[in-house]
């Protein structure tokens, strides 16, 4: 799974069943933003994964690609 595909994942299964422009608003985006990330047509930058991570509560390392869980077993 790619960024791109991670980051729409988390959107459409967050419990507040999201659309971009709602997501937008909570990570003070535009609605195209939050698009180009889920895309691809735009680079992750340092700032947007700390914000997905925070508001996603999930790793950079999940994020990223690294583990296949978002919320890996403690």
């Amino acid at each position: 799974m790619t960024i791109a595909e991670r980051l729409k994942s988390l959107r459409e299964e967050h419990k507040d069943h999201l659309n971009q422009t709602e997501l937008g608003k909570r990570l003070n985006k535009s609605q195209r933003a939050i698009s180009r990330l889920e895309t691809g047509e735009a680079h992750l930058q340092d700032d947007d994964l700390i914000a997905y991570c925070n508001f996603f509560n999930v790793s950079a390392d999940y994020i990223l690609g690294l583990p296949d869980l978002p919320y890996p077993k403690r």
